[in-house]
């Protein structure tokens, strides 16, 4: 194997909370309540079910090669040229997530923090932190994640409980007031995004997991999907007990705009730096995952003895993509975030389960 590391059960169970988060923690409540305005907080109950039954679905893949990754076993079960031609398809998911997070990095610190600096710097400078990140070895930034994970939940507690004076549930009725319809197609975006897009890259890194048995790896997502999920409904349901749906669907970033509303005591207000640290933690552990995904995946389909040397050509295409990509913010916005979690379901419902088939055919043949 290229990778050598390994990492604990409890290790990879933070991993994936911190990915479920990932930048779905300042972006997802807008999209959401797009499309279920008051309602988005149970948009987000429905989709952390459809999310706990997505992992059981990953958890059979995750037993057809426990020792393989998916770049791996699909060489094995499809054969030579068609295996490499499916993990080149794969492979691209990650890499266009890591250039999609990197706009979104940029857009949002040009546009509320630094809007003096060139997104270009923007995104060559925390490239420079992912490349790095990747350099070291899966065990170095899974094990950074776990030293941010104090801090990142201290500062949560912090921000619901500085904004639990100024809830109103007035602003949350009358439930389920427009139908059902709105619910669920708000669902839609809060299952893809935070749930989809974790666990279809789970499949590059569940070898190097330590277990004794098949079933930890079940069980770390259901509990990582989980807290991961009740935290992003939470993080809704205050959005919403506080602006209402209507506001929130129209804000670029609802939880940003929730930190400024923070006034205790006259003293301590206009902490928003709170939901830029956490958004920051989350995305760098979010992009360092896919970028390692995609390296690790393209040196084993070369056949490379390392996968390291890819790290900075990749980071320097990543750069370029995460500029090309859009020519403005309110383009991702409007079409990019538009259609992307079309791009998770392809995925998740249908690439993935094929995978699962075919695999098991293989299995049973062989």
């Amino acid at each position: 194997m290229l990778e050598k590391g390994r990492i604990s059960v409890a290790q990879f169970t933070i991993l994936i909370f911190l990915v479920t988060t990932g930048d779905s923690i300042l972006v997802l409540p807008s999209s959401v309540a797009g499309e279920a305005k008051n309602d988005a907080w149970l948009s987000g109950i429905f989709a952390l079910g459809i999310g706990l039954l997505l992992v059981l679905l990953f958890y059979q893949v995750s037993k057809l090669f426990p020792d393989l990754t998916f770049v791996e076993y699909s060489d094995r079960i499809f054969g030579s040229f068609l295996g490499k031609v499916l993990a080149g398809f794969f492979l691209l998911y990650p890499f266009l997530s890591v250039a999609l997070l990197l706009r979104e990095l940029g857009d949002f610190l040009t546009t509320q923090i630094l809007p003096h600096t060139p997104i270009e710097a923007i995104t060559i400078l925390f490239m420079v932190f992912v490349i790095y990140g990747t350099r070291l070895g899966l065990e170095t930034w899974v094990r950074a994640g776990q030293v941010f994970l104090p801090f990142f939940l201290l500062l949560v507690v912090l921000f619901f409980a500085f904004l639990a004076p100024q809830f109103h549930l007035d602003n949350i009725k009358p439930i389920l007031g427009e139908g059902v319809k709105p619910m669920l197609r708000g669902s839609l975006t809060f299952i893809a995004f935070p749930f989809m897009e974790t666990l279809i890259v789970l499949i590059m890194i569940f070898p190097y997991v330590k277990i004794k048995k098949q079933i930890e790896l079940r069980n770390a997502m259901l509990i990582a999907q989980t807290a991961g999920g009740t935290l992003l409904i939470l993080m809704m349901l205050t959005a919403l007990l506080v602006f209402g749906g209507e506001l929130v669907a129209h804000q670029q970033y609802p939880s940003y705009s929730l930190a400024k509303k923070i006034n205790i005591g006259k003293f301590l207000e206009r902490i928003e730096a709170i939901i830029a640290i956490l958004w920051l933690i989350t995305i760098f552990i979010k992009a360092t995952f896919y970028f390692y995904s995609s390296t690790l995946g393209l040196a084993q389909l070369l056949r490379l003895q390392d996968y390291r040397p890819l790290t900075f050509p990749l980071g320097i295409i990543a750069i370029v993509l995460s500029i090309e990509v859009s020519p403005s913010i309110t383009y991702y916005n409007e079409v990019i975030s538009k259609y992307w979690p079309l791009f998770d379901f392809t995925m998740s419902l249908i690439f993935i389960p094929l995978i699962l088939v075919f695999g098991l055919f293989y299995l049973k043949n062989n």
